[in-house]
């Protein structure tokens, strides 16, 4: 009989963190994780180098004409599964 795998085992604050991003459809920017809900850097790469979130570069449009590049986190379908009960 095959065994299924395992899923991970997430940090309290790993699934803090993945929590807070699956509320968020379209992401959220990582220095908003990092400055105002204290994610370490570290981790929110973690997540992308293990499939669990996505990152994307964008650039916007700040005070009508600065523009600035952010990075978008978003939840990936593993992170959301990693998550579930």
């Amino acid at each position: 009989m095959a065994v299924p795998p395992r899923q991970p085992k997430l940090s309290r604050e790993q699934h803090r963190a993945l929590t807070l991003l699956a509320k968020f459809p379209r992401g959220m920017f990582e220095d908003l994780l990092v400055v105002a809900h204290n994610f370490d850097r570290a981790m929110i790469a973690s997540f992308v180098e293990g499939g669990f979130a996505t990152a994307q570069r964008e650039i916007v449009t700040a005070s009508g004409h600065t523009t600035i590049e952010v990075v978008r986190i978003r939840i990936s379908d593993a992170g959301r599964r990693a998550i579930d009960p």
